[in-house]
């Protein structure tokens, strides 16, 4: 074989070439792999674990909450009825009262007097009365044998009627002098709970427009008046009028929770306010311990007139989508599904789902910042808040911890 001799240049060139051939070969073999990497399917998302619940339908008397103020059943302002120095106060600040009770004395002796004096004309009234009286039957017996003339007997009949009309008008007087002396004693016209003494004794009273001597407020009994909207009434509050029923209605106070006082709608006005939009109710309370005040605030909680079919759900499984609310209902293939809900107010812990949602149905309650509609999910089935517990929830639970373990 010829020994063949490349000039150096030459050489350079071959070597050149050479190399650029190999950087092709190895150019195309990276992108064959990337293509075979990306013609090879992307592997399926895990799918998410969250607690699923299915919607509870049962029928349910709903709930109407209202605030209000308490107010007296019974309100005395007492007055004086006659003029006199206040002498006596016989109960102190606060006090519970019965009727009938003396609460405070006005001087009696000058009204004790002017019955004394009434009396005394009463019983000139009464002699007179007699005297006249006698006068005429003598003249009427004389009228007959002409001894007495008409006029004698006409002046003797006139005489007579006029001694009974005095008679008349002095057992009148005697009675507002008796009335009188009685309002000298003040005394409490219902049973309740006193307020403080306006005036005190050696005070001069009198009847008008002065202040009143106290006020006095029934405590058995007590009224919690609220405003309710034009919905409530005509879906619950007239429908129950109409048809007999007694609505219940639950009170609670500023400092406690729940409604542990028992009532009935009392009254409920005659017009509604246009201005507000809603009418005033008045519902009555048993107070036998006077526990509850006039002007306390009231927490008022109303019962629907007849109980109705409802779908309730968790607060939790309810999601915000700027003005919306949704959940996520879980369908065939257990993949999520977006549902916008209506809904409406809260019962026994539970909300009430007006619109969006049928019976049967299951929904995240629990989980919901970890999927998004459309995602495949691995259901674990628990109870529904409010509602009694799942028997399957364990059973649904145990084998996800033998998952675990292997």
């Amino acid at each position: 074989m010829p020994n063949t001799t490349f000039p150096p240049a030459a050489l350079r060139r071959r070597r050149a070439v050479i190399g650029a051939a190999l950087a092709g070969f190895a150019l195309a073999g990276i992108g064959i792999a990337a293509h075979a990497t990306r013609d090879e399917p992307a592997a399926a998302p895990q799918a998410a674990v969250v607690d699923t619940a299915e919607v509870i339908h049962r029928s349910i008397t709903e709930q109407h909450a209202f605030s209000g103020r308490l107010e007296a059943v019974d309100r005395v302002e007492l007055r004086p009825q006659v003029a006199g120095l206040l002498t006596q106060v016989h109960f102190k600040d606060g006090a519970v009262v019965r009727k009938g009770e003396v609460l405070f004395t006005i001087d009696p002796r000058p009204f004790a007097a002017e019955v004394a004096r009434a009396e005394a004309q009463l019983t000139a009234s009464e002699s007179r009365v007699a005297y006249t009286t006698s006068d005429l039957a003598r003249s009427e017996r004389l009228i007959a044998d002409n001894a007495v003339s008409r006029r004698d007997l006409e002046e003797k009949q006139n005489g007579a009627r006029d001694a009974a009309a005095n008679l008349q008008a002095a057992r009148a007087a005697l009675r507002i002098a008796l009335l009188n002396l009685e309002y000298t004693t003040i005394k409490a016209p219902i049973d309740g709970r006193m307020s403080r003494a306006e005036v005190t004794v050696g005070n001069l009273v009198s009847p008008g427009s002065g202040p009143a001597l106290t006020t006095l407020v029934s405590s058995d009994r007590i009224y919690a008046a609220f405003d309710v909207d034009e919905q409530t009434y005509l879906r619950s509050i007239s429908l129950a009028r109409d048809g007999g029923a007694r609505l219940p209605v639950k009170l609670g106070l500023a400092d406690g929770e729940g409604h542990p006082f028992s009532g009935h709608i009392h009254s409920v006005d005659n017009r509604l306010d246009t201005r507000s939009g809603t009418i005033r109710v008045r519902a009555v309370f048993s107070n036998p311990d006077g526990q509850l005040l006039p002007g306390l605030y009231a927490r008022i909680q109303l019962g629907s007139a007849a109980p109705r079919e409802a779908l309730l759900i968790d607060d939790r499984a309810v999601g915000t989508d700027q003005a919306k609310r949704f959940v996520l209902v879980v369908g065939e293939g257990n993949r999520t599904a977006y549902r916008e809900v209506q809904l409406g107010k809260l019962q026994d812990g539970l909300r009430i789902v007006e619109e969006g949602l049928k019976p049967g149905e299951r929904i995240v309650v629990n989980g919901l910042q970890r999927v998004r509609p459309g995602d495949p999910v691995t259901p674990h089935p628990v109870a529904m808040e409010g509602s009694a517990p799942l028997a399957t929830a364990g059973a649904v639970a145990e084998p996800r911890a033998q998952k675990t373990r292997i």
